[in-house]
């Protein structure tokens, strides 16, 4: 099989959670250039249409679901929609989080569940959901977890975000503990550990600590709107058939330092 091919994704189906936008419609965007027809699912209706119609016009199939996976008895029906468009999940991207900013101390009972439960718990129900209904009886199957460089170090003083830390070294261990289960059901899990992007999420601290960021990181620069295009396309296809379990940082270097 020649490279081009090994890359490409023509036919299959890929659900990208967290796909409306930010880092989630910049993987759907990769996916879909790449020839995969798009699921993809968010909370917001507005957003989920607006992103859409640009998938669309950039030639792709789509099919938008609205779901809160915070509220886990939707998960169920997320699949259910899927498989009716489409007819099977080839690829979950397991993209949708949630962060929140406070002193370790002054951290809120009910901020620390809604990011563990949209960053860990609901990453674990729906990837359990198409396991079991989908991958493993066909016997294949790739999940990519969206997890952080802030799971593999600690963040500087100031940043504050001791759950959104924690639960994304939790989904660093979850892909590396899933991808030991179900290699043999020839399942691939791998994570993605982005380090600073420009985004609704991130967009307080990288303006509150931008030039700092930029000064700690090897390559001087925070990520755009193209870094993980080719790795996630790289972790779907082909090209990483033998490659599980593993989590790579996209960060400039900075998580060397």
């Amino acid at each position: 099989m020649g490279v081009k091919q090994l890359f490409d994704l023509t036919g299959q189906v890929a659900l990208v959670t967290g796909g409306s936008r930010g880092l989630g419609l910049q993987m759907a965007e990769a996916l879909g250039e790449m020839g995969a027809r798009l699921a993809i699912t968010a909370r917001k209706a507005d957003e989920l249409a607006g992103a859409k119609a640009h998938l669309e016009g950039l030639g792709y199939e789509v099919e938008t679901i609205v779901c809160d996976q915070s509220k886990f008895d939707q998960v169920p029906g997320l699949v259910d929609q899927v498989l009716a468009r489409f007819g099977t999940i080839d690829i979950l991207v397991n993209n949708a989080g949630a962060t929140w900013g406070e002193k370790a101390e002054d951290y809120p009972d009910a901020a620390w569940h809604k990011v563990m439960d949209l960053n860990v718990s609901a990453l674990f129900f729906l990837s359990r959901e198409i396991g079991k209904r989908v991958m493993i009886p066909k016997g294949r199957g790739n999940i990519i977890v969206t997890a952080s460089v802030a799971g593999l170090k600690g963040t500087p003083p100031g940043m504050n975000t001791i759950a959104y830390n924690t639960s994304k070294a939790a989904a660093v261990h979850f892909a590396r503990t899933l991808a030991s289960e179900w290699g043999h059901y020839g399942i691939r899990v791998n994570a993605i550990c982005p380090g600073f992007f420009p985004s609704k999420m991130a967009g307080g601290l990288i303006e509150k600590f931008g030039q700092a960021l930029i000064d700690r990181t090897p390559l001087r620069r925070i990520g755009g709107e193209e870094d993980l295009k080719g790795l996630v396309v790289f972790l779907a296809s082909d090209a990483s058939r033998h490659i599980t379990g593993q989590a790579i940082a996209v960060d400039g270097g900075a998580s060397l330092i």
